[in-house]
């Protein structure tokens, strides 16, 4: 399987970093292909913009963008691991999908109520951490942030298989940092 994996956190010290290196390791354990996109670290511009000069029509035509398109078309499934900032996944991830899962790439419009949808196929993992405890987002929010992940984006472009880990209280359970990278070490070994 080939396996993008969008590391999406400032702090290359946090849990979350764990996260990226454990899922990496659980990769390389399973013999997968993996590419990765590190938007902090290659310092990602999330800011959509579209003006007279830059169409928001031809966005899927933005050479500045080609590298992730090609990427996220070659993967099988796209791995994401940030954390959640206000019930939510950081700006930084959203502008990134603001920008690359434009019309005409990742779906296109047919005039009707739904898209045609071309990131069929693909299936996707979402990898958060969070300050608070992981069933405040069910409880208090109604799962906004599957709801937004899994409804609003992939499900829009075709994406049907989205699986999600959301590890809470990440400052005030330190001593559990080591299980939550071992279980995702343990699923890309095995999935």
């Amino acid at each position: 399987m080939k396996n993008l994996l969008i590391y999406v956190h400032p702090n290359h010290k946090s849990l979350c970093a764990g996260l990226y290196e454990s899922a990496l390791e659980g990769l390389k354990k399973s013999s997968q292909e993996v590419q990765v996109i590190d938007l902090y670290a290659e310092q990602f511009d999330p800011v959509l913009v579209y003006n007279e000069d830059n169409r928001r029509r031809d966005m899927h035509k933005d050479p500045t963008l080609a590298e992730y398109r090609e990427k996220i078309l070659w993967a099988d499934r796209l791995i994401f691991i940030y954390p959640i900032f206000w019930g939510r996944p950081p700006a930084m991830l959203l502008g990134f999908i603001d920008r690359i899962f434009a019309s005409n790439f990742a779906y296109r419009d047919m005039g009707g109520m739904f898209p045609e949808q071309l990131l069929k196929g693909k299936a996707a993992v979402c990898i958060s951490t969070m300050k608070g405890p992981a069933g405040y987002l069910q409880l208090w929010l109604g799962n906004a942030h599957q709801n937004l992940m899994k409804k609003a984006v992939f499900s829009f472009v075709g994406i049907q298989k989205a699986k999600f880990f959301e590890f809470g209280n990440v400052e005030s359970n330190k001593g559990k940092q080591k299980s939550y990278m071992e279980k995702i070490t343990h699923y890309f070994s095995a999935n």
